[in-house]
Order: structure tokens, then sequence, then C-alpha cells
């Protein structure tokens, strides 16, 4: 939604969306909230524990009530769950409610940024490269459905500071905001 006071970060496993998103939102000024922190501070355990006893059917069932409390407040910077968009109703209200951002990666980079990340419930004890490119099917369209701007990646040299500052430029360029 554009103007809005709210920026919502998207994008795949491996894109930047919490990196990234809390360079903008210092930049911006705005308190900056991952969606998967905010479960397991309201939750007490790790995501990974979540998967183990509930399963991606119950980590969904939270992500998605947290998604709805967080994305109503006012002049917040989220950095959404790659999996959210899944969820019809979440679309919804990431579209509705703020600014939204598509952080892109290719699986390559995903891959080269994921290396040694263990913590990701998904990913374990699968092929990576298949699962990464099975979920980009799934996503992608998902994404492109609801981005307000589409932020291709810049490859794996990028740096979080290079890449924060290719954002902040380009949104400077598109995002009408609001005031909260």
């Amino acid at each position: 939604m554009n103007p809005s006071c709210n920026v919502f970060l998207v994008g795949p496993t491996g894109a930047g969306k919490t990196s990234i998103g809390r360079q903008l939102a210092a930049r911006y000024g705005m308190p900056f909230l991952d969606l998967d922190q905010e479960i397991e501070r309201h939750t007490g355990v790790a995501v990974s524990t979540i998967f183990d006893i509930e399963g991606e059917e119950g980590f969904r069932r939270r992500e998605a009530a947290l998604l709805d409390e967080c994305s109503r407040r006012r002049g917040v910077l989220l950095a959404s769950g790659a999996g959210a968009v899944l969820d019809p109703a979440n679309r919804r209200h990431l579209a509705e409610r703020g600014y939204v951002v598509w952080l892109q990666a290719t699986v390559p980079l995903q891959l080269h940024r994921l290396a040694h990340d263990t913590s990701r419930p998904l990913l374990a004890d699968t092929d990576r490269h298949r699962k990464l490119e099975a979920m980009a099917a799934a996503r992608t369209s998902l994404y492109e459905e609801i981005a307000d701007l589409i932020i291709p990646h810049g490859g794996e040299q990028e740096g979080i500071a290079a890449a924060s500052e290719r954002c902040i430029a380009l949104i400077d360029q598109h995002w009408n905001r609001q005031a909260a």
C-alpha cells in the first residue's frame, strides 16, 4: 500500500530480510520487528521447537496470528517470515497495511548465505537446493502479487551495508511515507 506508514519486507529464506531490515529501520527511525523473533518471544521457545512439537501447520497458525497483530501497528518495519505469504489472509494484511518490499534472492545466493545455517526447520535433513527451488516455485508469484517494490539481489559479493544502501535508494524513490 502506497502511501503507508509501515514497511513490510517479504522474500525467500536468506534474502536478508532481518539484516537489511535492521538497517532500514535505523535509517527511517522505525521500530524493527522480525516475525520469527516475535513468535519466539511470545512462545518462549525457538521456531525449530514449535516445528518439532506442532509441525509446520502449528507454526503457520502462530505466524498468522502474530502477523495480524504486528501488521496492525503503525510506523513499524516488519520482516515477515519467508513462508508467511502462503496464507491468503497474511498476504491481504501485508498488502493492505504496509508498503511491501520484496527482497529477491536466487537459489545459488540462498545456498551461499545459508551454507552454515542449521536453524531453519524446513531446510533440515533435506536436499537444500531442491527444497529452495520448490519453495521458490510455490512462493515467487505470491511475493510478486503483493509487492509494491521489488529489490533484485545484488549477488554473493554484496554485503549487508551495500544492499541496505541500494534498498534505501529505491525505497526513497518510490515509497510515499505517511506519518504514523
